[in-house]
C-alpha cells in the first residue's frame, strides 16, 4: 500500500514582519527589515541590544470569548502559537469549533475532529520575571536564599497555575483545545530544528493514515532578558548595536552573529484527497522528510561540523524520501542566521548536495530582516519557501548585498524576481543541539 499524499493547505506565520500569510509575504517581497533596538525591555546592560519584536499579537482575536480567561495562563510563546493556529486554520478554510464559537463561520465543521492531529515545536519559555523576582525577594533570609521561606512566603506570590504558563507542551495543549483537535498530538523540543521536525512528524502521521489533517510548526520568543543572556553567553549574537539593520547577515562577509527574535508559524497539512473533496486551495505538496543528528564526539556543542555532514545527511534522506534528485531542486531554503561557523557549515553541506548546480540554484534566507526566534524559525523558513513556490516569485534577501564571496550562494538582491519553482528543499538545524531536519515540497502536478 502506497503512502498517502500530503497537501499544504493553510499557512499561519506570526512574525515581526507581519502576522498572517498575506502580511508576511508582502513584507518579504518588499525586503522589509524588522531588526531594531529591543523595546519590550531595557537591554542597556547587554552586549547585544538589537532584535526583532512583534508589535501586535492579540490572543483575544484568536480564541472564543469563553476561552479568553485562559490567556492569563499563557506565556508569550503560547500566545504566538494560538494566534498562528487561528491564522493557519482560517487560511486553510477549515471550520473548527473555534471559528463556530467565535461566529467567524456559520458552519458546519468540515473536518472530523477525531482525525485532526497536532505536532508543535517549542523552546525554553521565559518565566514571568517580575512575578518570579518578587517571589525570590520574599524568600530571602538576609542575603541568602531560604528554602524554608520560599515554601512559607515566596511561593505565595505565584498563582496556583503558575507552572502551566511555562511547560513546552502547553502550546499544543491550548491549540488542540481551542480547535478541538482530538487526533494524535505531540510536542518537539529540539531547539531551532523543532518546527521542521514537527512538520515532518505530522507529514508521517497523515501518510500512515492515523489523521487526515494536522496542524504543525512551532513558535518561540527569544526577545526577552533570559534568552538574550543565554544567546549572549553562547557567543551567538551580533554586537552591531549602532547598525541594527545590518546586524544579521545570512551568509554575509564580516558576519558576527545573529539577533534575537520572536514568532513562528503553524501550517495545515492535509491528505490530498481530503483537501480536494472540500475544494481547498493547495499551496504545494509535501513529498519528503529527513532528519539526522551530528552531536556525537568529537563534535562540540557550539561548533558545527565544518563539512555540514549532519545537514547534508538530513537533506539526502529527504530527497530520497521524495524520490527527487538534487539536480531537480529549483530552490533551497537555508537556516542561515549570520553565525560565522554555522553559515559556512551549511554552505558546505549545500555545495556537496548540489554539486555543479551550487551557485546556480537560488538560496532563500530570510533571517537578515527577522533574526532567530528559536523553535519557530524553521516554520517561518518553510512558510516563506512554500509561498515562493506557490507564487513563482523569489523575494530579495535582506542584507543579501553583503553576501560572502567565499560562500558564493546564489541569492536575490534588490527586488523580487519571477521564478519557476517546481521543487524546493528547506533546511534547519539546532544551534548546539545536533538535530537537523529537511523538508521537500513540490508544486502540485496532478
Amino acid at each position: 500500500m502506497s503512502a498517502r499524499r500530503v497537501a499544504i493547505t493553510g499557512l499561519g506565520p506570526v512574525s515581526p514582519l507581519g502576522v498572517g500569510a498575506a502580511e508576511f509575504w508582502n513584507a518579504l517581497l518588499d525586503g522589509r527589515n524588522a531588526v531594531r533596538e529591543l523595546a519590550s525591555f531595557n537591554p542597556a546592560r547587554f552586549e547585544s541590544r538589537v532584535g526583532a519584536e512583534i508589535e501586535s499579537c492579540n490572543i483575544q482575536d484568536a480564541v472564543p470569548k469563553a476561552y479568553r480567561k485562559a490567556g492569563k495562563i499563557m506565556a508569550r510563546d503560547i500566545v504566538l502559537a494560538v494566534v498562528a493556529a487561528h491564522k493557519a486554520v482560517s487560511d486553510a478554510g477549515l471550520v473548527t469549533r473555534c471559528l463556530l464559537e467565535r461566529g467567524d463561520h456559520p458552519g458546519p465543521c468540515n473536518l472530523d475532529s477525531a482525525r485532526f492531529g497536532a505536532n508543535i515545536g517549542a523552546g525554553l519559555i521565559c518565566a514571568d520575571l517580575p512575578e518570579l523576582a518578587e517571589a525570590l525577594a520574599n524568600a530571602r533570609d538576609g542575603e541568602q536564599f531560604s528554602l524554608a521561606r520560599w515554601g512559607a512566603e515566596g511561593m505565595n506570590n505565584l498563582t496556583p497555575l503558575w507552572l502551566l504558563k511555562f511547560l513546552p507542551n502547553m502550546l499544543a495543549c491550548h491549540v488542540t483545545i481551542v480547535h478541538d483537535a482530538q487526533g494524535p498530538s505531540n510536542t518537539i523540543t529540539c531547539g531551532e530544528a523543532s518546527s521542521q521536525l514537527a512538520i515532518g512528524e505530522a507529514f508521517r502521521t497523515i501518510q500512515r493514515g492515523v489523521a487526515d489533517v494536522c496542524i504543525c510548526g512551532g513558535a518561540e520568543s527569544k526577545a526577552n532578558p533570559m534568552a538574550l543572556l543565554r544567546q549572549s553567553l553562547a557567543g551567538r549574537l551580533s554586537r552591531r548595536n549602532d547598525s541594527p539593520a545590518t546586524a544579521c547577515r545570512p551568509f554575509g562577509r564580516e558576519r558576527d552573529g545573529t539577533v534575537v527574535s520572536e514568532g513562528g508559524g503553524l501550517v495545515i497539512l492535509e491528505e490530498l484527497e481530503h483537501a480536494r473533496r472540500r475544494g481547498a486551495r493547495i499551496y504545494a505538496e509535501l513529498v519528503g522528510f529527513g532528519a539526522s543528528n551530528d552531536a556525537a564526539p568529537p563534535a562540540q556543542p557550539t561548533t558545527p561540523p565544518a563539512d555540514g555532514r549532519g545537514v547534508l545527511l538530513a537533506a539526502r534522506k529527504a530527497l530520497r524520501d521524495a524520490q527527487v534528485g538534487a539536480e531537480q531542486l529549483d530552490l533551497v531554503s537555508a537556516f542561515a542566521a549570520g553565525l560565522p561557523q554555522h553559515d559556512a557549515s551549511e554552505a558546505a553541506a549545500t555545495r556537496a548536495l548540489l554539486g555543479g548546480k551550487y551557485g546556480q540554484t537560488p538560496v532563500l534566507a530570510i533571517k537578515g530582516g527577522l533574526g532567530n526566534n528559536g523553535a519557530g524559525s524553521g516554520a517561518l523558513d518553510f512558510i516563506a519557501m512554500v509561498l515562493a513556490t506557490a507564487n513563482g516569485t523569489l523575494p530579495p534577501m535582506v542584507n543579501g548585498e553583503l553576501a560572502d564571496p567565499a560562500l558564493a550562494p546564489k541569492v536575490v538582491t534588490g527586488k523580487a524576481v519571477d521564478a519557476n519553482i517546481g521543487c524546493a528543499l528547506a533546511l534547519s538545524y539546532a544551534l548546539g543541539g545536533g538535530q537537523n531536519a529537511a523538508l521537500v515540497v513540490r508544486r502540485l502536478r496532478d
